[in-house]
């Protein structure tokens, strides 16, 4: 049991995380044989993580106007000239391992979890954008947005250790910042308020819980460890350790707890009333 009090393993270093993934995918390729090719082309025939999530984003964002082999170059330089990007894609698989009950092994996330992989693409136009490569970052939004249905404009700032689930029609825009170990189910907005222009996207502190659904709207401020009610709309800022709820959202009450994010607590109370 780690301090959060879950099944899982917060503080595997960057070898033991790779190793680990390794052993599930011979253990997969062992009891799926089936799964082999997709496997071993997706994990066991690289050398590091990096390696890994570089092929799995050109495999997955190719198209007929873009090929496979750019792609892998543009994943294959990020990730050598910018080591953060692989601790970043660290801290996103065990923040998934960690708070979601559907993920029993590291592979589950690298391979098959939609979250995981757009917020790796994300992270790679991120990366673009700052090297001032702006039109092959919107080619890698706008094939994103294709493939995953998630749509994070490439200027946003998005912390690590952040976990998006099931993640369908997350969009973040451009001057949004999002902090460390966030969660966030699917549906969840960060958006702007109208045509304004400028900085007009909300900032979400860390250790925040966005449940499905919710709509955070402007240029607002999320404090740390808040909580965030499924389908509410947020028009205000939210102070720190506070769970807000409703249409418009209003604060309800504490977090019910220090680290939101982490528990993944997402009822309210019998006993709160927020209409």
């Amino acid at each position: 049991m780690n301090m959060h009090g879950t099944k899982k393993i917060l503080d595997l270093d960057r070898d033991a995380i790779w190793s680990q993934l390794r052993d599930e995918a011979w253990a997969a390729v062992r009891d799926e044989p089936l799964l082999g090719a997709l496997i071993h082309a997706g994990l066991l025939h690289h050398s590091s993580l990096e390696a890994a999530l570089a092929y799995r984003f050109s495999l997955k964002l190719a198209s007929g106007e873009m090929s496979e082999q750019i792609l892998r170059e543009i994943a294959d330089q990020a990730y050598r000239t910018s080591p953060t990007l692989g601790d970043g894609a660290r801290a996103d698989l065990m923040a998934v391992y960690d708070r979601d009950p559907a993920t029993h092994r590291l592979l589950q996330p690298v391979l098959f979890f939609k979250g995981f992989q757009a917020l790796q693409a994300y992270r790679m136009a991120h990366w673009l954008w700052q090297q001032e490569r702006r039109d092959m970052a919107y080619f890698v939004q706008m094939r994103c947005s294709e493939c995953f249905g998630v749509d994070i404009h490439p200027a946003a700032v998005i912390g690590t250790g952040v976990m998006i689930d099931h993640a369908h029609s997350i969009v973040i825009g451009e001057t949004a910042k999002v902090g460390n170990d966030v969660s966030m189910l699917h549906s969840v907005t960060l958006g702007g308020t109208g045509k304004e222009d400028g900085d007009r996207h909300p900032k979400i502190g860390d250790g925040v819980m966005i449940g499905a659904g919710a709509k955070v709207l402007g240029n607002i401020l999320v404090g740390h460890h808040s909580r965030i009610a499924a389908g509410s709309v947020v028009l205000h800022d939210v102070p720190s350790c506070k769970t807000v709820a409703g249409v418009p959202a209003r604060v309800i009450g504490d977090a019910g707890c220090s680290e939101p994010s982490h528990s993944m607590n997402q009822l309210l109370g019998l006993g709160e009333d927020y209409l």
